[in-house]
C-alpha cells in the first residue's frame, strides 16, 4: 500500500494536487475535527498525547503561548524535511493540512470542554482526534508533526502502519511530558488518547477489517454450496491431509466482512456440527466483492 506519491513529479502532477478541490475539502473537515478534539479534551487538562500538538499543549502550560502558532513554528523545520523525501506535490497538501490545523486551533481555542471527567476528556479526545487525522490521511495530506514524520518513514518501511510508526515516536513525547509535568498519571491519559487514536486512525486508513476462514469438514462441498448461494462470497478448496488419519481434507477458505460472521457459523452448525473452522484477521481485501482500499 502507498501512501505518498514518489518523489518525481512533474508540472501536471502539480496542477493535479492544486486543483483537487474533494482532496482539499476533506483536509479541511478533517482538520477542524482534529482542532476541536485538542480544544475541547486535551488543553483542558494538558494532555499531551505525543507529537507537535503535544508539545504545543506543554508549552501552552508554561507560556500561555497560543497552541496552533506553536504549532505551525514547530512544524516549519519539518515540513522542510519531509517535502525533501515525499516530493513537491505532496508538500503542498502537508503544508495547507498543517496552516488549517493550526488556524482551526487558535479559532476554536475560545469553546469551553465538553466534560468535566479526565478520563472522558482523554477517552473522546482520542477517538475525535482520530476520526480528524484519519480523514486527512485518507484525502493524502498531513497536519506535520510527528504524522508527516510518519508517512515520511512509511515511505522507508511498507510493512508498518501509519498509526504503529506515529504510536513509537508520540511514546517518547509523552515520556517527555510525564517529566515536565511531574504527573505520571497525566502521561497514563495521554496514552489512552493515543492508543484510541492510533486505532482510528487505522481503521479510517486501511478499512475495518475483514474475517477470513479455513473450514475442515466432511460436508465441505455443501457448506460450499451454503455460502456460495446464501452469503454470495466465493469459496476456494484447498487440498489437505490428516496427519492423524492420514486422510485426505478438503479445506475451505472463505472471505466475509465482520457483520457476516454469525452467518457463517450458523450455515457451519446446520450442516456439520463437527466441522472444525478457524477464524483470523485480515487487514486489506482487493478484488471482486470487496472494495478496493489501495490508497494513492
Amino acid at each position: 500500500m502507498q501512501y505518498a506519491p514518489t518523489r518525481g513529479y512533474n508540472m501536471n502532477n502539480l496542477k493535479f494536487y492544486l486543483i483537487d478541490w474533494k482532496s482539499y475539502i476533506g483536509i479541511t473537515i478533517g482538520c477542524i475535527i482534529t482542532a476541536l478534539s485538542i480544544n475541547l479534551f486535551l488543553v483542558p487538562y494538558n494532555i499531551a498525547p505525543g507529537g507537535v500538538s503535544g508539545i504545543s499543549i506543554i508549552i501552552h502550560y508554561f507560556f500561555n503561548f497560543p497552541v496552533g502558532a506553536t504549532m505551525l513554528a514547530l512544524n516549519i523545520p519539518l515540513f522542510i524535511f519531509g517535502i525533501r523525501q515525499l516530493g513537491g506535490a505532496f508538500g503542498i497538501k502537508t503544508l495547507f493540512g498543517t496552516i488549517m490545523l493550526s488556524l482551526f486551533t487558535d479559532l476554536t481555542n475560545w469553546m469551553s470542554f465538553a466534560t468535566k471527567d479526565i478520563l472522558l476528556a482523554s477517552i473522546f479526545g482520542g477517538v475525535t482526534m482520530g476520526i480528524g487525522l484519519g480523514i486527512v490521511f485518507k484525502f493524502g495530506g498531513t497536519t506535520g508533526g510527528t504524522d508527516l514524520a510518519a508517512r515520511t518513514i512509511k515511505t522507508l518501511l511498507q510493512h508498518f502502519t501509519v498509526g504503529r510508526i506515529m504510536f513509537s515516536i508520540d511514546t517518547i513525547i509523552i515520556l517527555l511530558a510525564i517529566i515536565v509535568y511531574r504527573s505520571y498519571e497525566l502521561g497514563l491519559y495521554a496514552v489512552i488518547t493515543l492508543y484510541i487514536s492510533i486505532k482510528i486512525i487505522d481503521v479510517i486508513i486501511e478499512g475495518i477489517e475483514a474475517k477470513g476462514a479455513f473450514i475442515i469438514s466432511d460436508q465441505s462441498e455443501i457448506i460450499a454450496d451454503k455460502i456460495l448461494n446464501d452469503l454470495r462470497r466465493g469459496v476456494t478448496g484447498l487440498h489437505g491431509v490428516g496427519m492423524y488419519t492420514r486422510k485426505d481434507k478438503n479445506v475451505l477458505l472463505v472471505v466475509v466482512e465482520r457483520i457476516e460472521i454469525v452467518r457463517l457459523k450458523e450455515i457451519i452448525k446446520e450442516i456439520d456440527e463437527n466441522a472444525f473452522m478457524i477464524l483470523t484477521d485480515i487487514r486489506e481485501v482487493l478484488g471482486e466483492g470487496f472494495k478496493s482500499k489501495d490508497l494513492k
